[in-house]
């Protein structure tokens, strides 16, 4: 059983998808593991490290990949990097299927089946797989640190012989993994801090952590989550009236972060530009959601930019990745926790068993098709049923 870890060709990804830690369990699971040249460079970890670890270390993607049974990435692979994988080899990564038809399609053409990782179901089993947390949770730390060093003024409260300097106030737009993390941050460096959200449950998770709860609490609030714990698209009624609630609120602030996403569709619009208007000049607003589209207008994914008013809208890329070895480090172990299940133990070869609920939920291509009913072509048979 050959196991491969590719090195990342996106610039803007530092992150990848094996440590050490887990190299050595794959080599306990029966794998030969088979490292790019440089893969792990970028998260502090080095060729020697991998072939400590029991790896064998090759010059580049195009040999890693060759007569692979399972491919690892952080990124979806391009279909022509697969080329020289063997006939239904397991490619699991974050795959980004919304939107990627053509990049699917091409996939299943390459004759894999590929897995995406974010579309892990939130069971409790599946809670050590869950990678859209573990980066989220990091993402959420970062913001703070990044609004932090953006921001021309102390966190906390100081009491000096000079003066007393007055604790910023930081507000965060969406309680999710990321939200709560911020939360928790901002609190830690001794900000003042209020958060909103439109899932009920979120109310109680603020303030538990010493926060303020900002919302409209009407009927479609209480209502507003899936049964997935996800948050749904909220009407343009409601979305007015906490617009009008928010918008003072935000004038008075001194950083804003902003992480409301909602799966396949363009991030919410949370924060207009008459409210980056009403900030206070050297306000600092981070947006996590700027790779969808952003949650803040006038937000550039890649940039810091500079408003008229003299705020600052931070939309860096890939946030998880700025704490590439930490990142790398809880992704790898996510990876792991699923590719174990797929394992057969007792004969150390690949044992997938294709009516497991983790795998029904992540496949996307199989035996030459998009499989997952959420991207297969309408009327396309489902590949997947066969074992």
């Amino acid at each position: 059983m050959r196991l491969s870890v590719l090195k990342e060709t996106v610039a803007t990804e530092p992150r990848v998808s094996a440590s050490v830690d887990t190299v050595k369990r794959y080599v306990s699971l029966g794998a030969d593991v088979v490292v790019s040249s440089g893969a792990g460079l970028a998260s502090g970890i080095g060729d020697g490290d991998y072939e400590g670890a029991g790896a064998s270390v090759v010059a580049d993607n195009a040999a890693a990949v060759a007569g692979a049974d399972i491919v690892l990435g952080v990124r979806r692979p391009e279909a022509g990097a697969l080329a020289g994988v063997k006939p239904g080899a397991l490619v699991i990564s974050i795959a980004d299927p919304y939107g990627h038809e053509a990049e699917l399609e091409a996939l299943a053409k390459a004759g894999v089946s590929a897995f995406a990782m974010e579309l892990m179901p939130r069971i409790t089993r599946a809670q050590v797989m869950d990678v859209l947390s573990s980066q989220a949770n990091l993402a959420g730390y970062r913001a703070v640190i990044d609004a932090s060093a953006e921001f021309g003024r102390a966190f906390p409260m100081m009491m000096t012989a000079a003066g007393t300097v007055p604790a910023a106030r930081v507000f965060v737009m969406g309680a999710g993994v990321a939200g709560l993390q911020a939360i928790a941050t901002a609190r830690r460096l001794g900000a003042v801090v209020s958060a909103t959200d439109v899932r009920p449950a979120a109310k109680e998770q603020v303030e538990s952590l010493g926060a303020k709860f900002i919302a409209v609490e009407d009927e479609e609030f209480k209502q507003a989550e899936t049964a997935g714990g996800y948050a749904k698209a909220m009407s343009a009624e409601y979305q007015a009236k906490q617009a009008a609630l928010t918008a003072s609120h935000i004038a008075k602030q001194d950083i804003v972060i902003t992480t409301a996403l909602i799966p396949g569709r363009p991030a919410p619009k949370l924060v207009s530009s008459e409210m980056v208007a009403s900030m206070k000049p050297g306000s600092i607003l981070v947006d996590l959601a700027v790779e969808r589209g952003g949650n803040v207008a006038g937000a550039v994914a890649g940039e810091v930019v500079t408003t008229a008013n003299g705020a600052r809208i931070v939309g860096y890329l890939n946030v998880p990745g700025r704490l590439a070895a930490t990142a790398s480090q809880l992704y790898a172990k996510n990876l792991y926790a699923f590719v174990e299940t797929l394992v057969d133990k007792g004969t150390k070869s690949l044992g997938v068993k294709w009516d497991d609920e983790l795998v029904k939920a992540t496949l996307l291509t199989k035996d030459g098709a998009v499989v997952h009913p959420g991207f297969k072509p309408q009327g396309a048979g489902d590949a997947a049923s066969a074992a």
